[in-house]
């Protein structure tokens, strides 16, 4: 908004000025602030590391105690493993929030600069844009590659292998940008990226002639097969990276297969195929490319090609299928821990057990009591005495099943080995209690129940009599 004269813009300075004043001391609030983090962040750092000193030593001096003789030292040094071994996960969860030192490749690349990204959500969203990036660069990289295929330029094939030899580079730079904020990549696929630049330039200097047009509708085929299996892994990533974030997992910078839970195999699964097939064709390269090195008129690049392909074969081939008997046996854990135990044990809340004598440590079920009082009543049978089970193993079989000892000795152990989580400390005296207190209430329901209906009962009488005496009075 413009001022008409001199006086109103030496009053809205004014008023600028009292607002820079104000602007003033929040920033001075600011970099208070902003030096007591710092010197925060150097304490933390130094805690954590000093941390990861002392369990060190605490681990090695663990290993030179033996305990096989001492069963009590043994448990005591199976529970300090325990605790050391999340200990050192809460000092991961830590390292997460604080800022890391760079790698020698990102010194080598960007000097000192701190890359470190300390809002998770800041976070999510560089994961989420390093995804796009991939996607965008092989949707171009296929347009590329099916244009040559279809044509012959070598203007356009030498524009190919530059953005092939740029975008693994920048992979390589940002991949290093994602490993110091926590992501779990496998030291391979950053070495994959390394040595898929090395190729790519390498191709870039290929000189024309007939083992390069030989390989060339081959490798234009390949690039436009990797690009479709690229835009695959985006739609999975990005499907993970949205699941993670629902579910708040403090691993939430992973860009590979690596690191995923049991919850994510099927989508898994459905890729793996397609990444299988690419590998396979990374091996048909490097056949090709060596029959290609036997001839007379081939170039060094030929060979060496053809050794980079097979080392990408065998480094994905062997990264991936090291990951599936991971995956399921991630998956059988999954399945096992949560198996339900309400077959095994009764956790019915309303139905109560009732004990004459909770202080004897062994006690007949009433199914037992039952069978007993009834050959008693018969008479002139001599009573057998009825096995006692211990009041630690209580279930709903033991208590209304009276064949519990007709069961095969396998079925029995297994029933055993489930009872061990059953509470050791009842109190029968307590359950006692609340179910007279729940008798009680439900009587005295009856009987405010029975008083409404009296009361109701006693409403209607009286309204027909005043109806009545109405009616005379009419006539």
């Amino acid at each position: 908004m413009e001022h008409s004269n001199i006086d109103a813009c030496i009053e809205e300075w004014e008023t600028l000025s009292n607002e820079y004043r104000c602007l003033e001391k929040i920033h001075k609030e600011y970099r208070q602030k902003l030096d007591e983090l710092t010197q925060l962040q150097q304490k933390c750092v130094k805690g954590i590391s000093h941390q990861r000193y002392r369990i060190g030593v605490i681990k090695q001096s663990l290993k030179k105690l033996k305990h096989k003789d001492d069963p009590d030292n043994q448990e005591r040094n199976d529970l300090l493993q325990t605790d050391l071994i999340r200990r050192k996960a809460q000092l991961y969860d830590m390292e997460n929030s604080i800022p890391k030192p760079n790698g020698t490749y990102l010194k080598i690349i960007l000097g000192n600069i701190n890359v470190s990204i300390l809002n998770k959500e800041e976070k999510y969203r560089y994961k989420d844009e390093y995804e796009k990036f991939k996607l965008v660069i092989n949707l171009v990289a296929f347009a590329i590659s099916t244009f040559n295929l279809l044509t012959n330029f070598r203007t356009v094939d030498l524009l190919h292998m530059f953005l092939l030899v740029w975008y693994y580079c920048t992979l390589t730079i940002r991949e290093s940008i994602l490993k110091v904020n926590g992501s779990r990549i496998k030291g391979w696929w950053r070495a994959h990226h390394f040595i898929s630049t090395v190729l790519s330039g390498i191709l870039l200097i290929w000189p024309n002639g007939e083992t390069y047009y030989a390989f060339r509708k081959q490798f234009m085929s390949f690039n436009m097969y990797i690009s479709f299996v690229q835009y695959l892994l985006f739609m999975y990533q990005r499907g993970c990276l949205y699941r993670l974030k629902a579910l708040g997992e403090s691993h939430n910078m992973d860009i590979t297969v690596e690191g995923f839970h049991s919850w994510m195999w099927r989508g898994l699964g459905f890729i793996i195929p397609f990444l299988l097939i690419g590998y396979l064709w990374e091996l048909y390269n490097a056949y090709t490319l060596y029959l290609l090195s036997l001839s007379q008129n081939a170039e060094w690049h030929v060979s060496t090609l053809a050794a980079l392909f097979l080392l990408l074969f065998l480094g994905n081939t062997l990264t991936t299928l090291s990951v599936i008997p991971q995956k399921i046996k991630e998956r059988m854990k999954f399945k096992y821990r949560f198996t339900r135990l309400d077959k095994y044990i009764w956790t019915h809340k309303k139905r109560r057990v009732s004990f004459r004598n909770p202080e004897s440590p062994q006690r007949r079920t009433p199914a037992a009591r039952a069978a007993s009082f009834t050959r008693k009543g018969s008479g002139g049978v001599k009573e057998e005495e009825e096995p006692l089970i211990d009041s630690n193993q209580l279930t709903k079989e033991t208590v209304y099943n009276a064949r519990v000892n007709d069961l095969d000795d396998e079925t029995q152990q297994q029933l055993e080995d489930m009872l061990d989580i059953v509470p050791k400390d009842i109190d029968f005296e307590e359950i006692d209690r609340e179910n007279e207190t729940d008798n009680e209430g439900s009587e005295t329901d009856n009987e405010v129940s029975e008083n409404d209906n009296e009361v109701s009962e006693i409403g209607k009488q009286q309204q027909q009599q005043e109806a009545e005496s109405e009616t005379k009075k009419d006539k």
